[in-house]
C-alpha cells in the first residue's frame, strides 16, 4: 500500500510538472502576440506623427479620442483632419493588409505543406492584376462605374483560385498539382498583364504600374470597413479549423485515421484564404513577400500550433508592412516609394536570413 501510494504521488507530481511547463509554453506564445500587438500600436502612433505637419503622439491620440467620442479636447481642426483623414487611414490599411496577407499566407503554407506557398506565388495577386488590366485597357468590367477595377480584380483573383482547385480535383487534389498550377497561373496572368501594358498608352501604363506595385493610400475608411468585415469573417472560419489543421500537419494518413478529411479541409482553407486575399488585393494591389515571410517568422518563434501561429503570422505581417510603408513614405520624401516595392525590399533580407538560419527540413 505504501509503495502504491508513493507511485500515485509520483505520477501526480509528474503530471503537475508537465501541466506547469505547458502553461509556461502557452504563456510565451501569448506574450509574443501581445508584444507584437503593442509594437504595431506603437509604430502606428509614431507613423502618424511623421510628415510635413509636426504632430506629437499625444495629439494623435487626442485626435482619435476627439473624433470617436465627439468631445472637444482643444485640438486644432487642421491637426484632427490630417490625422483622421490622411495619415491614420493609410496606416490602418497597412495593419489590415499586413494582417490579411500574413494569415492567408500561413493558411496556404499549412494546407499545402510548402514553405513557398503564398498569395503572390500561387498567382492570386497576378489574377487580380490581370482583371485590373482588362478594366483599364479594354473597358470590360463585371461592374460599372467606380467599382469596375475593384470588381474585375476580385473576380479574377477568385477565378485563379477556382482554376487551381479545379485542376487539383481532376488529379485527386494532390498538393503538388496545386502548387504547380498556381505557379503556372502566376506566369500566365503576369505575362498577359505585361502584354496589355506593352500596347497601353502612357497614361494607362502609369495607372497599371501604380496599382501593380501596391498602394495603401487610395481608399478611405468606408472601403477599409468592407475589407475588415471580410477579414474578421474569414479569420473566424480559419480559426474554427485550427485543431484540424494541427492534426493535418502530422500527415494526411494520420489525419484520416483521426477523422479529419485532409482533402476537404485543404479545399476549405484554400477557398477561404483566396477569398480573403481577393477582398484585399482588389483595393490595395499587389503586395509581395508579406504572406511569405510573416508565417516563417511566427513559426520560428512560437512553433507550429495553428491556434497561435495563424494570428501571430498576421501580427508579424502587419508590423512588417506598416514599418515598410512608413519607411517608403519618408526615405525619399517628398516622393513616396510604393508600398509593394518597399515590402519586397524589406522582406527579401528577412527571407534570406530565414533560409540561412533554417537549413534543416522545413516541416
Amino acid at each position: 500500500m505504501a509503495k502504491a501510494g508513493r507511485r500515485v504521488v509520483t505520477r501526480t507530481g509528474k503530471r503537475s510538472a508537465v501541466q506547469e511547463e505547458y502553461k509556461k509554453f502557452i504563456g510565451r506564445k501569448v506574450f509574443f502576440m501581445l508584444l507584437l500587438s503593442g509594437l504595431a500600436i506603437l509604430i502606428v502612433g509614431v507613423g502618424v506623427t511623421i510628415g510635413p505637419l509636426d504632430i506629437t503622439i499625444i495629439e494623435v491620440y487626442k485626435a482619435i479620442i476627439q473624433r470617436l467620442l465627439s468631445i472637444d479636447l482643444g485640438l486644432e481642426t487642421l491637426t484632427e483632419v490630417v490625422v483622421w483623414n490622411i495619415r491614420l487611414p493609410r496606416l490602418m490599411w497597412g495593419v489590415v493588409a499586413g494582417f490579411t496577407l500574413g494569415v492567408a499566407g500561413c493558411a496556404m503554407q499549412i494546407v499545402l505543406r510548402n514553405p513557398l506557398a503564398s498569395p503572390f506565388t500561387l498567382g492570386i495577386a497576378a489574377g487580380a492584376n490581370f482583371g485590373l488590366s482588362i478594366a483599364i485597357l479594354l473597358n470590360l468590367a463585371v461592374f460599372g462605374g467606380m467599382y469596375a477595377m475593384i470588381g474585375n480584380s476580385f473576380i479574377f483573383a477568385l477565378l485563379c483560385c477556382g482554376i487551381i482547385l479545379g485542376l487539383s480535383s481532376l488529379k485527386g487534389g494532390t498538393v503538388e498539382i496545386m502548387i504547380l498550377a498556381g505557379i503556372a497561373l502566376n506566369y500566365v496572368f503576369s505575362s498577359a498583364s505585361q502584354l496589355f501594358r506593352y500596347y497601353a498608352t502612357y497614361a494607362e501604363q502609369r495607372e497599371l504600374t501604380y496599382w501593380g506595385t501596391g498602394d495603401l493610400g487610395s481608399y478611405s475608411w468606408d472601403e477599409l470597413s468592407v475589407v475588415f468585415i471580410a477579414f474578421v469573417v474569414c479569420l473566424f472560419l480559419l480559426m474554427r479549423k485550427a485543431w484540424d489543421l494541427n492534426v493535418m500537419s502530422a500527415g494526411d494518413d494520420t489525419a484520416k485515421s483521426l477523422g479529419v478529411n485532409s482533402g476537404h479541409l485543404r479545399l476549405y482553407v484554400m477557398v477561404v484564404a483566396s477569398f480573403l486575399v481577393a477582398s484585399l488585393t482588389c483595393f490595395v494591389g499587389t503586395i509581395a513577400f508579406i504572406g511569405l515571410v510573416g508565417p516563417h517568422i511566427a513559426r520560428m518563434v512560437i512553433g507550429g500550433d495553428n491556434r497561435f501561429q495563424i494570428p501571430a503570422s498576421g501580427l508579424v505581417g502587419a508590423v512588417i508592412l506598416i514599418g515598410a510603408d512608413i519607411l517608403g513614405m519618408n526615405i525619399a520624401s517628398p516622393a513616396i516609394v510604393p508600398t509593394g516595392i518597399m515590402s519586397s525590399i524589406v522582406g527579401v533580407p528577412f527571407f534570406f536570413y530565414l533560409i540561412l538560419k533554417r537549413r534543416r527540413e522545413y516541416w
